[in-house]
């Protein structure tokens, strides 16, 4: 079996870890050739200019030494040398960072993402380094996290195919005969895989800004008010109260109703969850200055403070959850295409507060 080199996991086998020679490495080298070559002509045209005024000035010195002012004649050599130093450093500390970036970019252009360049030049070549590197580091987290997704998606997908398959092997066997109780569970797994499809479709649309929504002024605590209709029943029956509470007047705010409802939806239902031996959940609106602020408290176990971000994350879940732990992440996702956002605002063994705010 080959080797990668060290690279990771989903490098191709067999192939060198940090890439080199790639199609990348390849266009920036022959942008970095064009490059020194236009830096070599201009060295040159400098030098031909200063060998001009090194010959007018040898004129000058050769008069200067006729006289006997030989001091005079040292002192310009001296500046001639220095003067050639200077321009030799020059051109070192602007080529030597450039050609760093130009050899950077080409590694980062063939899949390298753990590429960096040194920040210790110039004050513009500063500049340009560190975006380079924090454009690097954050291609190298979306790689991540794109590999991360893919193999977490994976994993729940696999779950429903293996009934899915299981149940179809056993008809093929004659073990079952095909009737509809068994037709019900295999439309049950096949709903289960069109939620998830459905999930991350929505998920990566509004991640991406791309959305489409159909916004309208809309009354906020209508919506909460029927979420809480819908999940009583439910709710009581794992004993559970949800309650709502806020001002007399609550002011429109602009919303697609469906999405703002789904949102809300993914909130309770993830309050539920963290509930299973029962408590309340209560939901309030708050008018504060410009936003109009939805807060979800449950009575729950609580989220760890350290937890408090990671839980936003795609596929993070409590063991004994029965999502996919998409949750949390879609309905921040459809707040944040409303300009809006979703915190947890306060975390503890007492329960957990989400707050989802949308401006008015």
């Amino acid at each position: 079996m080959g080797s990668r080199f060290g690279g990771p996991q989903w490098w191709p086998e067999g192939e060198h870890w940090p890439p080199r020679g790639g199609r990348g490495q390849q266009d920036w080298a022959g942008f970095g050739r064009r490059i020194f070559k236009g830096v070599l002509t201009f060295v040159i045209f400098l030098g031909l200019v200063a060998a001009l005024i090194g010959a007018l000035i040898a004129t000058a010195v050769a008069g200067v030494a006729s006289t006997g002012r030989l001091g005079v004649v040292l002192a310009t050599l001296v500046v001639l040398a220095a003067g050639g130093w200077l321009l030799r450093t020059l051109v070192r500390r602007t080529w030597s960072p450039v050609r760093q970036l130009i050899g950077a970019a080409g590694r980062l252009a063939d899949g390298d993402y753990t590429v960096r360049v040194d920040e210790r030049s110039s004050a513009a070549m500063r500049a340009v380094g560190s975006s380079f590197n924090q454009m690097a580091e954050r291609l190298e987290e979306a790689d991540e996290q794109r590999r991360r997704l893919m193999s977490d998606l994976g994993h729940e997908l696999r779950t429903p195919l293996a009934v899915i398959r299981g149940e179809i092997e056993a008809v093929i066997d004659g073990v079952h005969d095909g009737g509809p109780e068994h037709m019900e569970s295999l439309l049950d797994e096949v709903e289960v895989l069109e939620r998830l499809i459905e999930d991350l479709r929505v998920l990566t649309l509004s991640e991406a800004g791309k959305l489409p929504l159909q916004t309208e002024p809309g009354d906020l605590m209508r919506v909460v008010e029927d979420v809480a209709d819908s999940y009583r029943p439910s709710a009581a029956a794992s004993g559970i109260d949800i309650l709502v509470a806020g001002p007399g007047e609550v002011p429109d705010v602009e919303m697609d109703p469906v999405r703002i409802r789904q949102a809300l939806t993914n909130l309770v239902v993830n309050s539920i969850r963290a509930m299973p031996e029962g408590g309340r959940i209560t939901i309030e609106l708050k008018v504060e200055g410009d936003r109009v602020t939805a807060e979800i408290t449950d009575t729950g176990a609580g989220i760890a403070p350290d937890r408090a971000e990671e839980v936003f994350d795609r596929f993070v879940k409590s063991e004994d959850s029965p999502g996919q732990g998409l949750g949390l992440s879609i309905a921040r996702g459809l707040i944040r295409a409303h300009g809006g956002e979703v915190e947890i605002t306060a975390t503890g063994p007492g329960g957990t507060t989400v707050s989802m705010w949308l401006p008015r």
